[in-house]
Order: C-alpha cells, then sequence, then structure tokens
C-alpha cells in the first residue's frame, strides 16, 4: 500500500525530531523483539526485555527510553538506578505480570515454606523483590536446576513452568499465569502450516502451550531464535512468537523464508509505542518509570542470583 507524500513528510519529520532529541537528552533507545518494525529500526539496541536493560546499564547514557511494557522499564530503573527511565505509553502493560500479586505471592509462600521462588522476569518488580532468584526463557532450565532446595514455586508462567518440567526431577508448583499472546499458538494450526511447508522447521517459544512444544523443532527465546536460524542450515522456519520478530529475522536472513502459525500472533501492548509516543516521550520527558529503593534493592538480589549461575 502506498503512502500519501504528506504522510511520508510527517514520518521523515518525527524520525529526525528523535534524532535530535536523542543527542540532546543523551539518551539511549531500547526496542523489544516484538516492537513495531518502524520502532526497532531506529532503536539503538533491540533485544530481549533484561538483555536490553543490562546493555543500557552499560552506556554513559542520562536518560534510557524503553519501548516496551511496563515491568521492563522498571528492569531498566532497578539496574540503572542513577538514570531516568522513560516508558512512551503509560499503559502498555503485561497481561502475564499483572496476573500475579505481591498479596497472592505471599500466599502460595506460606502454604509451601519450604520452596524457593523462582519469578520469570515477565514479572513486576515487587514481585521480584518477593522472590528469591529470578529467570529467563533462556536460562530457566539451568536457574531450577542450580536451587538447592526439591521445590519450587514458579511465578507467573505455568507454561514455562511447565516447559522447565521436562528437565528435572524437582516438584514445581506453577503459578497459574500466562501469556495471552502465546497461547494463540495451536497444534493444530501448526501442523497445517507444516503441511503446507514441509521443509520448515518450527521453533517455538517456551511461552507456548505443552501441545505445541511437543510438536517443535526447537524450542527457545526470542534470542535464541535469532541465533538458531542464523545458524541453522534450513531455508524455511515457522516461528512460534509474536509476529514482531520477523523483523530482524527477515533482516539478518533475507536468503531465508519465515511463516508465522496465524497473522494474529500480536501482542497489542507491544504494539502501543508508536512514532509519535516515542517522540513525546523524549520531548517531554514522559512518561517516568521509577522504582522505590527498598524494592529495588530487594528486586536486584533476586536478578543477581540469576546472573550468577548464568
Amino acid at each position: 500500500m502506498q503512502q500519501h507524500p504528506d504522510y511520508q513528510r510527517y514520518i521523515g519529520a518525527l524520525k529526525d525530531e528523535i534524532a535530535a532529541l536523542r543527542k540532546e537528552r543523551n539518551a539511549v533507545i531500547l526496542a523489544h523483539n516484538y516492537q513495531r518494525d518502524e520502532i526497532q529500526e531506529l532503536a539503538d539496541f533491540c533485544g530481549d526485555s533484561l538483555g536490553l536493560s543490562k546493555q543500557a546499564a552499560k552506556t554513559d547514557a542520562d536518560v534510557i527510553v524503553f519501548c516496551g511494557v511496563h515491568f521492563m522499564a522498571e528492569s531498566a530503573a532497578i539496574l540503572s538506578p542513577r538514570k531516568t527511565v522513560l516508558l512512551p505509553v503509560e499503559e502498555a502493560g503485561c497481561p502475564m505480570a499483572d496476573m500475579i500479586d505481591v498479596p497472592r505471592l505471599r500466599e502460595l509462600k506460606q502454604q509451601h515454606p519450604d520452596a524457593t521462588v523462582v519469578t520469570y522476569v515477565n514479572s513486576s518488580a515487587a514481585i521480584k523483590a518477593e522472590s528469591d532468584v529470578c529467570c529467563t526463557s533462556a536460562n530457566a532450565v539451568k536457574v531450577v536446576k542450580s536451587v538447592d532446595a526439591k521445590k519450587i514455586i514458579f511465578t507467573p508462567d505455568k507454561n514455562l513452568a511447565l516447559y522447565v518440567s521436562r528437565f528435572t526431577d524437582k516438584e514445581i508448583i506453577a503459578y497459574e499465569g500466562f501469556c495471552p499472546t502465546h497461547i494463540l499458538i495451536h497444534a493444530d494450526a501448526v501442523k497445517r502450516v507444516k503441511a503446507e511447508h514441509p521443509k520448515a522447521l518450527f521453533v517455538a517459544h517456551p511461552e507456548c502451550l505443552p501441545d505445541v512444544i511437543d510438536i517443535a523443532d526447537y524450542v527457545c527465546s526470542t534470542s535464541g531464535m535469532y541465533e538458531f536460524v542464523k545458524n541453522s542450515d534450513a531455508s524455511e522456519f515457522i516461528i512460534g512468537t509474536e509476529s514482531g520478530i520477523l523483523y530482524r529475522l527477515r533482516k539478518e536472513n533475507p536468503q531465508k523464508k519465515f511463516y508465522l502459525v496465524s497473522k494474529h500472533i500480536i501482542c497489542p501492548n507491544m504494539k502501543m509505542t508508536t512514532l509519535d509516543w516515542l517522540a513525546q516521550s523524549l520531548r517531554y520527558m514522559r512518561f517516568k518509570v521509577e522504582v522505590p529503593e527498598d524494592i529495588r534493592v530487594k528486586a536486584k538480589k533476586s536478578l543477581d542470583r540469576m546472573l550468577e549461575v548464568s
């Protein structure tokens, strides 16, 4: 679809303003792998949530603009307490992270006092602070195996918990949270796409449902998908995660073909950030995300314990 010249000029002006404000504010722009193509295109760093926060902490930037969702901006604030962290769209949250709160986690801990709490980084700072150790989708198995306890409370994603349980004899008490986007990927749909593209490998995110994991050729995080596709001899791939990942996959592997299980695998919260919202965030220095110091210190301990393992 051809864009109107006036729209093209408007987008060009926004990009110019963002570039100027980035320099003026001494800002670093982070974009999660599920963000819109145009956001990923102009970001300083693209990647997964924790990886981006770690990269931003290493820079000399005064301002971190996190094009993602709220818990990601919180992670950046946890690791960079002296930097100003901005989330371009205040309402951009994560439904899975919102499925658990501190009272519910404390109740679960009281029910299982001998359990260690392993929390997925896709969670609020308050939940991280209430946990023993954090994990990512890439290192969840390794983190759980490293824990001395035989009983693990795993929160908030039950599907990642079920995936981890395949690789350990420890008792996994899975909190009943889930990703509303990844559960849209159904095994029957995967089988249909595989029938249409028999040479394609199916790569699934561990947030997917167990029966989807069962038929995957490879299971990994978003960062793992980039590596797997890049190093694979295969030329066609069925991608079992949010559609935004296709931007970088296609950019880095122009000779390879990619298919989504469905055109509906879209996270609406990840797509809230537009160039206009990003420009306004830098223009007016909004919306600031701050973590109370007592929570930040406790949450950082959970992240540090994870980093010691991985």
